[in-house]
């Protein structure tokens, strides 16, 4: 278990498998067990220089170490504390140390000889140096922060808005009925030059019933409304909208789903294709409504005729997807209800 190499101490130095277990077992620290290696090395070879060679370190340091090794006491290789036994103690009062933060605050690009200034002016006999050397304690403790971190935290704190109520749509969503998802998006209709209408637009995915209404407002009161308009018209309860990352469909129109507890799934961004149905029936609406029909400057005409348009999608126009029903007769079917007359 020990390596017979007589020490000038006339003992013995452990081998490397025994360093190895003093190490494993917690009697010393590795550190304290890779000096102990450069001893029994030395003592092995009675050469410093070849020591000092293999293991890369300088004379210095290896005599260092030889100086305070003890054979019997292996703890004298360990590393020992450099603080000195006696802390000089803050000769600063408590009350000058305070208003040097509140100095600080007041003027937080000001350099500590600038504050001594001020605080000589108070009354308070005080150097530069002792001003920094308190700020930096300040600074250690989280006391006092600089300006550029101020700035950041400020731009934080406006960045920082309440969560929002539309979440993803979960991955193991299952759409089985009627108004189980209804995808909504808008379109820029276009009229006459300079002036713009916003075409809100509704598709349920299961019946592919629609809905629509324009607005000369692009706002999320504007969509509020139109979810109103939307529970008035189709036959089913929503369940649950999907939408894009518009900003229309934030604010009222989350708030108006939340008292109706809806569900609200918003898509990740630059995701259009999972809004595809909605997207493919405002081409339908664009190509089969506006560029066909004759389309009022009135606002209220526009949605009147839009009133006529939907009836006429949701219970008249067969649809292949559907296979040639239209979106009330599938409803019905799926539902096994009594028709009901139904007015634009």
């Amino acid at each position: 278990m020990y390596l017979q190499a007589t020490t000038s101490y006339g003992s013995l130095i452990p081998g490397s498998e025994y360093i190895r277990s003093l190490v494993r077992q917690g009697t010393i620290s590795a550190e304290a067990g890779k000096r102990l290696r450069w001893m029994d090395h030395y003592y092995r070879n009675q050469n410093v220089r070849l020591t000092c060679r293999y293991f890369g370190i300088s004379a210095q340091t290896f005599y260092r170490w030889k100086n305070r090794f003890d054979p019997y006491d292996l703890t004298t290789l360990e590393a020992q504390s450099s603080r000195p036994r006696r802390v000089r103690r803050p000769e600063t009062p408590v009350a000058v140390i305070e208003r040097i933060l509140e100095v600080r605050n007041e003027h937080p690009r000001w350099g500590r000889d600038k504050l001594a200034v001020l605080l000589r002016r108070e009354g308070i006999v005080i150097s530069g140096s002792t001003v920094g050397r308190e700020m930096k304690k300040l600074q250690a403790r989280g006391v006092l922060v600089e300006p550029e971190n101020v700035r950041q935290a400020k731009l934080a704190r406006k960045r920082r808005r309440k969560p929002r109520y539309a979440t993803r749509k979960p991955e193991g969503y299952r759409v089985e009925a009627a108004g189980d998802l209804v995808q909504v998006d808008t379109l820029r209709a276009r009229l006459i030059p300079n002036e713009d209408r916003f075409h809100f637009g509704a598709w349920d995915k299961r019946s592919k019933f629609v809905g629509m209404k324009v607005y000369k407002r692009q706002t999320s009161s504007a969509a509020a409304d139109f979810l109103y308009h939307l529970k008035t018209k189709f036959p089913f309860r929503i369940k649950a909208i999907q939408i894009d990352g518009g900003s229309e469909f934030m604010d009222q129109f989350e708030e108006a789903c939340r008292r109706s507890r809806i569900l609200l799934f918003r898509n990740p961004p630059r995701r259009p294709q999972f809004n595809g149905g909605v997207e493919r029936s405002n081409r339908t609406s664009r190509e089969e409504f506006y560029e066909v029909e004759d389309v009022s400057l009135d606002i209220e005409e526009h949605n009147r005729q839009l009133l006529k348009y939907a009836y006429c999608h949701n219970y008249i126009r067969p649809h292949r997807s559907l296979n040639l029903k239209t979106p009330y007769e599938y409803y019905l079917e799926r539902n096994k209800k009594t028709p009901v007359s139904r007015a634009c």
